[in-house]
């Protein structure tokens, strides 16, 4: 299997500024020197982790699936990361798979963090997403998600080469607080160890529009 190089992206979000965040986003990307194929934002990483969805929901038409589709393309990168997204009059912390050539994959968080009230606002999701780059199988999942082991569980598939696992690499992106951060580290730790897989976490950093701390 070939070097699959993936860029993450862990910093402090504009709350509830979606100008704000494309922009410096973007300087970010761009900033990136070594040669990338997958580049991974935060959760939310237009808005922060917002419970205000009707004001900031998109459609999958919109402006920051665009910029996704633009910044794709002249970079020639995959990116990914989650925002809100609306679609038949409910709304879903989406994550987006985007891809240089314009098309694209998506995974609706299966598991809202009801301590915050994200099972009030956002509709759960109920399919996995698993994307292939370069002999790679990524599964895509969305900060709570962590939290639950049967979710990301591997399953071993058959191949005419005998059985292979079913993914290879778990990415995580996130907006967990600092006040958790033991916990972060040590489920991505252990996804990794029961899956017998590589593990990637993506968190923001800074104080949100809450005033809760993260620390990456």
């Amino acid at each position: 299997m070939s070097t699959l190089s993936i860029s993450i992206i862990q910093t402090n979000l504009h709350w509830e500024n979606k100008a704000a965040n494309l922009l410096m986003l973007e300087e970010k990307i761009n900033g990136i020197e070594e040669p990338t194929e997958i580049v991974v934002l935060p959760e939310m990483f237009s808005t922060g982790f917002s419970m205000r969805p009707a004001s900031f929901a998109e459609t999958m038409q919109g402006p920051t699936v665009d910029w996704m589709k633009r910044i794709s393309r002249d970079k020639r990168i995959i990116l990914t990361g989650s925002l809100i997204i609306e679609e038949d009059g409910r709304y879903f912390n989406r994550l987006i798979w985007m891809m240089p050539n314009g098309s694209m994959g998506y995974y609706d968080k299966r598991h809202l963090f009801g301590f915050a009230g994200e099972d009030q606002h956002y509709h759960a999701g109920n399919k996995r997403l698993i994307a292939s780059v370069k002999g790679w199988k990524l599964n895509l999942q969305i900060c709570y998600d962590l939290r639950f082991p049967v979710w990301s569980r591997q399953q071993m598939t058959e191949t005419a080469d005998g059985f292979e696992p079913e993914y290879d690499v778990l990415i995580y992106v996130a907006n967990w607080p600092q006040r958790r951060n033991h916990a972060w580290k040590t489920l991505l730790c252990a996804r990794a160890i029961e899956n017998h897989c590589y593990v990637v976490g993506v968190n923001r950093v800074g104080v949100d529009g809450n005033d809760i701390p993260h620390s990456g």
